[in-house]
């Protein structure tokens, strides 16, 4: 019986110290890493060569971390993207998120947790794309239109991120039923709740800020306390 390829890791990291400590962790525990040092070289071979996972430095030259995941979601890119950053306020955390990360470790970390992290993105494969088929989903003024990946109420555009459609289209899918925050993580995000995790809750308030307070007659998003949410027209 042949041997299984090693998974591909593509590290991003300008640090030539943390990023040699990366690739040597990973190769110990059965990864095969390749290392580039600036954003520019490295969204080139993530294009071309789709590694397994890919970890990527916020602070990079050529082109930071924020573009890059940005370019490589837009492209259509499912390599899951593990970000690595020093900068670990919560708007710090979210932003990559909404952009299209599906993972944030603070430095310092562990790499006993950065190899974990991996793993457990190599495991999920691929991230879910956004829906690029099937009919819109018409809830009162508000359309949720997969062809275009956005939400409109009447011709206005909701003006969503990937991830804030995603999640919308989630909740519309499922209307009326109420989903719970770790169904929702599941399927948006690819990960277990954790009590601490706060994403989905970020994520809805944002989706409140751009539909429930634009839209004209209609509140959608509604919360069912310590289980989950659901999107359901309720007159305002």
């Amino acid at each position: 019986m042949s041997a299984q390829p090693l998974q591909h890791v593509l590290i991003i990291e300008d640090d030539e110290v943390i990023a040699k400590g990366m690739a040597r962790h990973l190769a110990v525990a059965g990864f095969e890493p390749t290392w580039v040092a600036n954003g520019v070289a490295g969204l080139a071979r993530l294009r071309h060569e789709r590694p397994d996972v890919c970890i990527v430095d916020l602070m990079l030259p050529g082109l930071d971390g924020w573009m890059l995941i940005e370019f490589a979601r837009g492209e259509g890119i499912a390599t899951p993207l593990v970000v690595v950053s020093a900068r670990g306020s919560e708007v710090d955390r979210v932003h990559p998120f909404e952009l299209g990360a599906d993972d944030y470790l603070v430095k310092p970390f562990s790499m006993r947790e950065l190899v974990a992290r991996v793993r457990a993105a190599a495991r999920r494969g691929v991230r879910a794309q956004p829906p690029d088929r099937g009919d819109p989903i018409q809830l009162a003024e508000l359309r949720v239109d997969p062809i275009s990946v956005q939400a409109y109420l009447g011709d206005a555009s909701a003006g969503l991120t990937p991830t804030e459609f995603r999640l919308l289209h989630a909740l519309a899918s499922e209307s009326p039923r109420v989903v719970t925050r770790d169904e929702l993580l599941q399927r948006i995000w690819g990960r277990r709740q954790t009590g601490r995790d706060r994403t989905v809750d970020v994520f809805v308030r944002k989706l409140r800020e751009k539909i429930d307070a634009r839209a004209p007659h209609h509140v959608f998003l509604h919360t069912r306390y310590g289980v989950g949410y659901k999107l359901e027209p309720q007159a305002k």
